[in-house]
């Protein structure tokens, strides 16, 4: 008899061929359709264009997903997450933002709900394993990179636990992005062609100022030259920007680059330096909290990434407690952002990661973020 399999059908090209490879394999397979976010009442005080059309981005994507099932003949089932989503990820989102530091959702999503909730549902429905359509894979237990390094997705699942990744299989982990695009046509998939998901899933193609302001009260502030101290312009809620931002900042007429290098949260200062050289944008070592280890290695040298496709960065690690290290890098860094992940690699296997809290420069926490 063999095993059963539900894979997380989101209706892109990803998991359609996750599917198509596990039924080639001999797996009887099923497809589980998450409904995360309700776009008819977070989304239609927002004007949003896509509404007009009678169907909103996360029921075409459900829609995709279901010809993508038809097309292969594997039953698909839904299942609906909103409520745990708005308590476990966009919460969370808004507290950080809160804090004045730059969230990644997506790596909670993936930790509280893709591979908890989803499991849960997947082992009522009776599955032996579960499968996604991350670029990602598993060897002896240990997370790898996905073998196409532009679209390696273990940054964003360095918070799962070693529980949460048994019985778990990653079906592209082992193909380029081109090769997962030639079997969907070769298996005249819908979403052989379709374009990837970009930015945060309940945002989408919209304006994220224009979204978040129906959510968090925004305060108009200065925005204050950091080398001079001079006020040199109004910021419109220091929520909406992150550290080495360059557009949107709203100060035009300067020839040279302006840069979001701080913010101060009780003074309600925006910090910016001219120049993507300046000395303001880059620290020499950071602070990681909630650190998860997925691996039992603990090395003092290896490499990071500070935010997704960065490259990887050559790193000293201070082990401070079980959840707190401190990240040295001597090669300074540019932008490294409270809030962000900072993801440990050793070679090939993803280590493990945390949510970065401090950064420093010369021994010192820089006191303007």
């Amino acid at each position: 008899m063999s095993k059963k399999v539900i894979v997380g059908m989101s209706g892109g090209v990803d998991s359609s061929v996750a599917a198509i490879l596990l039924k080639k394999q001999g797996y009887e397979v099923e497809g589980l359709f998450m409904r995360n976010w309700d776009s008819m009442v977070n989304n239609d005080i927002l004007g949003n264009p896509d509404l007009n059309n009678n169907i909103c981005p996360q029921e075409q994507d459900y829609n995709d997903a279901l010809k993508v099932c038809e097309k292969l003949d594997i039953p698909l089932h839904r299942v609906d997450f909103v409520k745990e989503y708005w308590d476990y990820v966009f919460t969370y989102f808004l507290d950080e933002l809160k804090r004045g530091r730059t969230p990644n959702p997506d790596i909670m999503c993936n930790k509280f709900i893709k591979f908890d909730l989803f499991i849960k549902e997947a082992k009522r429905l009776g599955a032996d394993f579960i499968a996604t359509g991350h670029y990602a894979r598993l060897k002896n237990g240990h997370l790898m990179r996905g073998i196409d390094n532009n679209k390696d997705q273990t940054y964003f699942l360095c918070q799962l636990s070693n529980e949460q990744l048994k019985n778990v299989l990653f079906p592209v982990g082992d193909l380029v992005k081109s090769e997962v695009r030639e079997l969907a046509t070769e298996y005249d998939l819908i979403t052989a062609d379709k374009k990837d998901s970009t930015g945060i899933c309940f945002i989408g193609e919209r304006n994220f100022n224009s979204f978040l302001k129906n959510y968090l009260p925004n305060q108009k502030g200065k925005i204050v030259n950091i080398e001079t101290n001079e006020e040199i312009g109004e910021h419109v809620g220091l929520m909406y920007y992150t550290l080495g931002q360059r557009k949107g900042v709203g100060i035009s007429g300067n020839k040279e680059k302006l840069f979001v290098v701080g913010k101060d949260l009780e003074k309600n200062i925006l910090y910016v330096a001219f120049g993507d050289d300046s000395e303001y944008l880059y620290s020499d070592e950071c602070i990681v909290e909630d650190m998860n280890f997925i691996s039992d290695q603990r090395p003092t040298f290896c490499t990071a990434k500070f935010r997704y496709r960065q490259k990887d960065i050559p790193v000293v690690i201070e082990y401070i407690d079980e959840t707190h290290i401190k990240v040295k890098y001597p090669s300074k860094v540019r932008a490294v952002t409270p809030g962000q992940a900072c993801v440990l690699y050793f070679g090939e296997e993803c280590l493990g990661g945390g949510i970065i809290k401090e950064i420093r420069k010369d021994n010192q926490k820089l006191w303007y973020i």
